[in-house]
């Protein structure tokens, strides 16, 4: 079989031009959806490291004193005396739950302790405590 040289011309060229946008399209779609699936439950506070950190499975509720010494429940602002009855609001008719405590490292002692006193008051909670690993 001979291909003569009309023949060749006659051969449309490939364009990929059209091709890579649309996969620079889809793969824009896939980095932006994912951006979204990640579930920001505390506020940003610098979490103390811990060699021994575990990952907790069950239902969380996250309490975040950041380095101003402010307390949030799930990222709402609360007062330290009001933490154990909106706990209780927060889990409704679960007996159980993992109250989370992301305090800054620069948190004074005495800040945490009264918040996991609130949190020792609400029947079911078990405190956890969130680190950084090394």
């Amino acid at each position: 079989m001979n291909i003569s040289e009309e023949d060749l011309d006659a051969i449309p060229p490939i364009n990929i031009v059209p091709m890579i946008d649309v996969i620079f399209a889809i793969l824009t779609f896939f980095i932006m959806s994912t951006l979204f699936l990640t579930r920001s439950e505390g506020l940003p506070v610098n979490l103390p490291k811990s060699a021994t950190a575990e990952m907790q499975r069950q239902s969380r509720i996250t309490v975040t004193i950041d380095a101003k010494d402010q307390v949030s429940l799930n990222r709402q602002p609360v007062q330290v005396n009001q933490l154990a009855s909106r706990i209780k609001t927060v889990m409704g008719k679960q007996s159980q739950a993992v109250v989370v405590i992301n305090a800054d490292e620069t948190v004074r002692h005495g800040q945490v302790i009264a918040v996991m006193d609130q949190v020792r008051k609400v029947n079911g909670a078990t405190i956890g405590i969130a680190t950084r690993r090394p």
